[in-house]
């Protein structure tokens, strides 16, 4: 049996990081008391994005961050909306559509392909 190259570890090195990037994303958005965990996974995203350029992880990554941007401002707008209770149905729908997307790519990850 043959040793791993070093190019095989890299490629499982981010493939674990990635899975820890989902789960803090996902640790963030179903506890609203972690959501530092959803900023440090952007964090991790954005210092890491380098390193998965030209992998499959980088569409992961990718599909992450537009998650975290879009449900961001779809946050902020719906706080505005709360003003006439609307609001809190559009943070609801915000929450259920981000954890769509984390489950989504999630599953897509462990299946070897781009969310």
């Amino acid at each position: 049996m043959s040793e791993p190259t070093p190019d095989q570890l890299k490629q499982v090195d981010l493939r674990v990081l990635t899975h820890v990037v989902y789960g803090l994303f996902a640790l963030g958005l179903v506890t609203w008391v972690f959501a530092a965990a959803t900023v440090a996974a952007i964090v991790i995203i954005y210092v890491k994005r380098g390193d998965v350029a030209g992998t499959v992880y980088a569409s992961h990554f990718n599909w992450l961050s537009y998650t975290f941007w879009w449900a961001l401002l779809w946050v902020l707008v719906s706080l505005l909306g709360t003003y006439i209770f609307i609001g809190y149905l559009g943070l609801v729908v915000t929450t259920v559509w981000a954890l769509y997307r984390v489950v989504k790519g999630w599953l897509a990850l462990l299946e070897f392909k781009t969310p």
